[in-house]
């Protein structure tokens, strides 16, 4: 079993930065990969950014160049710092960790632009 939980969400004017955090512990293994993904209301679950445990990363199209995904290993621990934040960002946040097939979610963490 594997607990995902996220931190750092917020309310922030556009043009900010917040960073995300997402604890994992449990049964982890070496090779996994972690994400974030973000719902808004009335939308879909979309993906936001990928690392793979080999330091592999992936973006969606409309977070490059601002959003960076991290892990510090040592803590077990994700990152997504997230700079000039847009209100279009505004969504809830979860941490994905998927490994032998089998996908884990945190709870989510609010995350709010907006003037």
């Amino acid at each position: 079993q594997v607990q995902l939980v996220e931190s750092g969400g917020g309310l922030v004017q556009p043009g900010g930065s917040l960073r995300l955090s997402c604890a994992a512990s449990g049964s982890l293994f070496k090779d996994n990969v972690m994400g974030w993904y973000r719902q808004a209301p009335g939308k879909q679950r979309e993906l936001v950014a990928t690392i793979t445990s080999g330091g592999i990363t992936k973006y969606a199209d409309s977070v490059k160049g601002r959003f960076t995904i991290s892990t510090d290993n040592a803590k077990n621990t994700l990152y997504l710092q997230m700079n000039s934040l847009k209100p279009a960002d505004t969504a809830v946040y979860y941490c994905n960790l998927a490994q032998w097939g089998l996908e884990y979610w945190g709870q989510g963490t609010q995350v709010t632009v907006s003037s």
